[in-house]
């Protein structure tokens, strides 16, 4: 194996893409594909970029999930579209994980709100589900900031918690319960802010980068929160693994798979004297993409609330059709610490 750090070169990238203001669209191509079973798959999954049958009409939904040890493994990460990892307060990060194209039976542990997890979901227009808040998200909660519904005043009737793991990390939002608890709020679970981003058609060879089978990111000298990431060269796709376990869904008991794993560089702070975080969001920044095996430097913006990736030349990146992790390093020390592999 040959180790190396990550060399600041190639383009400007990634994520998620501009907003678009109609409605899911027909494959790039303009032919209408079928699916395993014969059927016309006539839509693509705005976040994944998969082909599905239907037209999307399900507002996404953005989950605070616990990722304490403690916690793992979680519920309903494999049928996330999108996950992001960031810190919340010290050296612990949380998960914020967006449904859409598959809401799974059960959702968590999860855990409480921050302001930028906030942010987050405005930019993405999600219903917001949190148990719990900081001073400044409650204040942002509080002011209808988003649509939510929050555990804190719900514990017991659409927040359930399991018998078999502890408090904090107990509490457990069921598919079952979120059309109820949307009325409850008197929030719409319609798709109005219609976003579709950029994909390679599938299969499609995506752009090279720096060969790396495996890849590190180090928040902090607590391994708990480190994270490692295997590519499978037969499905195209990472495993992801944290402090030497496989990152797993506990309903599937399956591992998770992902398409794209990207790594945005932004600016931390802490703001009380619990260690908890501000993140800038806005100014934009280096990033990183891997995909297909490859890794290569990009850059990330803020359009509209929307985190977008571009490219050099000023264009969406594309992702490969999927699922994708993203993590959010802090500046300091940057993406340096990003660590690869290549055989």
């Amino acid at each position: 194996m040959t180790k190396m750090k990550m060399l600041a070169a190639v383009c400007s990238l990634f994520l998620l893409a501009a907003c678009s203001d109609q409605a899911d669209v027909k494959p790039s191509s303009g032919e209408v594909k079928e699916g395993a079973n014969g059927e016309a798959m006539n839509y693509t999954a705005p976040f994944t970029g998969e082909l599905v049958q239907e037209e999307v009409n399900q507002r996404p939904l953005l989950v605070t999930i616990n990722n304490h040890p403690d916690a793992r493994p979680q519920s309903g990460l494999g049928s996330a579209d999108v996950v992001y990892e960031m810190l919340a307060e010290g050296d612990i990060t949380r998960l914020l994980a967006l449904y859409q194209t598959e809401i799974p039976d059960s959702i968590g542990p999860v855990r409480s709100a921050r302001s930028y997890f906030i942010d987050l979901a405005k930019g993405l227009d999600a219903f917001y589900i949190a148990h719990g808040y900081s001073p400044e998200a409650k204040q942002m909660l509080e002011n209808r900031v988003v649509d939510h519904i929050n555990g804190m005043k719900y514990d017991g009737t659409f927040f359930k918690r399991s018998k078999t793991r502890v408090a904090p990390h107990n509490s457990y939002f069921d598919a079952e319960n979120l059309q109820k608890a949307s009325e409850q709020v008197d929030a719409s679970l319609l798709y109005n802010k219609k976003v579709l981003y950029s994909f390679y058609e599938q299969n499609a060879e995506v752009q090279p980068g720096m060969t790396a089978n495996d890849i590190e990111v180090h928040y902090n000298s607590n391994v708990l929160f480190n994270s490692t990431y295997h590519y499978d060269q037969s499905s195209k796709t990472y495993t992801r693994s944290s402090a030497n376990a496989v990152t797993t869904d506990y309903l599937t008991n399956e591992p998770i798979t992902l398409s794209n794993v990207l790594f945005f560089e932004m600016k931390h702070r802490v703001i009380d004297s619990e260690g908890r975080k501000d993140i800038n969001m806005t100014s934009g920044g280096k990033a990183y993409i891997a995909q297909q095996g490859m890794v290569r430097e990009v850059r990330w913006e803020n359009k509209d609330g929307l985190l977008v990736a571009v490219e050099e030349d000023g264009t969406e990146a594309k992702l490969v059709p999927g699922q994708s992790w993203i993590h959010f390093i802090p500046a300091s020390p940057g993406l340096d610490q990003i660590v690869t592999y290549s055989e």
